[in-house]
């Protein structure tokens, strides 16, 4: 484990438990009062109010009559009030003033999501990361049972790998990237990008399987898994990492070169560095190197500073590799640029 890894985990076992004294700083055009509509996100309206949104627990006071207080929903009334001098969000729920014992029933699916849900609803559930000897003994797809060189929803394919028929229902995942740490080149993982899902129609070395849901063709040598979709986490509670915590951007989903907001990133840092879902960090663009053509010196080489790039918040955690998304980009941001305690 590199170094500043270890110092980060020690750092924030030693700090556990403690509060961290914040300041909070407004952001300069924040109203006093805001009504939630539709297509919020808990995120935006921090931003509204906040220099960093991701300080947003820090003011977020609720009425106690109220249920699921962290929870918001369209119509409600957001109010800012200042407490022996220190700013404080108040709640009213659907704008009601007057608030007395009564009973309602919300869907927790109307409550605005933390960030846009869009962007990353495949990653919650969909794609995941293995570890090497996984991926190797995984099942996989043989050839089309319909003599066709791609397959998709409605296709039935064979497999071959499938011994346990417990499982009735299958996840097909293509190979994706190896996840390295870019300082001591441990493998931390590989990416399995979810491609398709069908139940078994018949088991057996092959057995086959009908393609009722499918992202993109699917293809000979793709690995399987028994399909697990858990309930996502649909709300988060942005907050800081530890301080001292430091790590590196390894992968972008999507195959583009330069990330940009709403990205999905990958990043070197896992749940055995203290990453939780909900940690909000700030991309560094790492300075370049380049040769200083006035110095006096033959060759003379200069790091020019990282430059801030931006925000990104983490919503899926694995042991050692996390998934965030980019919430602000302030610049463009390249794989291997750094990412740090705001």
């Amino acid at each position: 484990m590199p170094i500043k890894k270890l110092f980060a985990m020690v750092f924030a076992l030693l700090l556990a438990g403690q509060i961290f004294a914040t300041d909070v700083v407004l952001n300069p055009e924040h109203p006093d009062q805001y009504v939630v509509v539709k297509g919020d996100t808990l995120w935006d309206i921090s931003a509204m109010f906040l220099r960093d949104p991701w300080l947003w627990p820090e003011i977020w006071y609720v009425n106690p009559q109220i249920d699921n207080p962290h929870l918001i929903y369209p119509g409600d009334l957001l109010t800012l009030v200042y407490i022996n001098g220190k700013p404080q969000l108040r709640l009213s729920r659907g704008g009601d003033q007057r608030l007395s014992p009564r009973m309602r029933v919300e869907n927790l699916d109307n409550a605005i999501p933390t960030i846009p849900l869009d962007a990353i609803k495949q990653f919650l559930t969909r794609t995941i990361v293995v570890d090497e000897n996984e991926l190797a003994t995984a099942p996989y797809v043989l050839q089309s049972a319909d003599e066709h060189v791609i397959s998709g929803a409605g296709d039935r394919v064979y497999v071959r790998g499938i011994e346990n028929k417990d499982y009735a229902q299958f996840d097909i995942f293509e190979p994706g990237d190896t996840y390295v740490d870019p300082d001591t080149d441990e493998v931390l993982g590989y990416a399995a990008l979810y491609i398709g899902s069908g139940p078994v129609q018949h088991f057996g070395d092959p057995a086959t399987i009908l393609l009722t849901e499918t992202t993109r063709e699917v293809r000979a040598g793709y690995r399987l898994r028994p399909s697990d979709t858990p309930d996502p986490t649909l709300h988060f509670q942005p907050r800081p990492t530890p301080p001292g915590t430091e790590g590196h951007i390894i992968s972008v989903i999507g195959g583009v070169t330069q990330i940009g907001q709403f990205n999905v990133v990958a990043i070197d840092l896992g749940t055995r560095e203290g990453m939780e879902i909900g940690h909000v960090m700030r991309v560094f663009q790492q300075g370049e190197v380049i040769r200083d053509r006035f110095s006096d010196k033959r060759i003379d080489k200069v790091k020019l500073p990282d430059e801030d790039a931006g925000l990104v918040m983490i919503f899926r955690t694995y042991e050692k590799v996390s998934f965030g998304l980019v919430m602000t980009a302030t610049r463009a941001m390249h794989i291997h640029d750094y990412v740090r305690t705001p």
